[in-house]
């Protein structure tokens, strides 16, 4: 591994770690401070409870759509790339047509379940 890589390896843990140690901490000074202005542990829960939300199978069609769409564009794109000599700026284009029209696939899936 090139000097370079090992150096660009190194500041990204360390970014990583350093967004991390932020959150964790500013998390904490939150608390503390709520803590000092006298509020209770029930008048905290609600603010640090994760909601949950029920599972939809929706959902995880929307993202196979997308996920199929975007598969399918960089497929496409190569494609391009080898047949007509297209640059590799078309993939963002292909990514961003191909992921819209799944949502609008998804749209029409969803709205035809939802009155049904």
């Amino acid at each position: 591994m090139p000097v370079s890589d090992a150096v660009f390896v190194i500041f990204m843990v360390l970014g990583f770690c350093t967004v991390l140690g932020a959150v964790i901490f500013t998390k904490h000074r939150e608390r503390m401070s709520m803590i000092e202005k006298g509020m209770k542990a029930e008048d905290l829960k609600p603010f640090f409870e994760k909601s949950i939300r029920p599972w939809s199978p929706l959902s995880s069609l929307k993202w196979g759509i997308v996920f199929v769409a975007v598969g399918a564009a960089i497929l496409v794109g190569l494609w391009l790339q080898n047949a007509y000599d297209v640059r590799g700026g078309v993939y963002p284009a292909l990514i961003a047509l191909f992921g819209g029209a799944a949502l609008i696939v998804f749209y029409v899936i969803a709205s035809r379940k939802e009155r049904a």
